[in-house]
């Protein structure tokens, strides 16, 4: 296999992808396995303060600002009119990991699983039009369902459904 191990989660806003992609995170961990993951966002953000130092140097027109502790490190790459990175370049950027998760990037060809909220923003199916998603994670009954379905809180079952689906080898 070439590159890393992918796996979507997809769906409307308020469909449930965010708690499931952490859930899933925190079992895979508890497995053994190291996880990372993409979110892709649809608006603009921010991972700094207004008036800390990297903010400052972002603003002062830094192309790339590190932010390095003993905990953690981040890279904040400004765009400054650029092209949105595809998600081959993103992937490309994290380090070796067993598994990498999605958020988000509905239109990429990645298997994934789309998760349905009867609270969610739109409630029109993904599955039928997108060949790339697998399974279905839903918190309501699924009617003439041609893909496997789970419950939306069986976190379990889904990442043994990902695990399998992924060829993520036993730890």
């Amino acid at each position: 296999m070439t590159g890393p191990r992918v796996f979507g989660i997809a769906g409307w806003k308020n469909s449930g992808k965010t708690g499931l992609a952490v859930r899933l995170v925190e079992e895979f961990t508890r497995r053994g396995y190291r996880i990372s993951t993409i979110k892709h966002a649809h608006h603009d953000f921010d991972i700094d303060k207004v008036g800390a130092d990297s903010y400052r140097h972002r603003q002062a027109g830094a192309h790339e600002v590190a932010l390095v502790s003993g905990t953690r490190f981040a890279i904040m790459h400004e765009l400054r009119g650029e092209p949105e990175p595809t998600f081959e370049e993103i992937l490309a950027r994290l380090g070796p990991c067993d598994l990498v998760l999605i958020e988000g990037y509905k239109r990429e060809p990645v298997p994934k699983i789309e998760a349905r909220r009867l609270e969610a923003k739109n409630r029109e199916p993904l599955a039928p039009s997108d060949p790339h998603i697998v399974a279905v994670a839903a918190d309501h009954p699924v009617a003439d369902a041609t893909l496997p379905v789970f419950d939306l809180d069986d976190t379990t079952a889904i990442a043994d459904f990902i695990a399998v689906a992924t060829a993520l080898p036993p730890k």
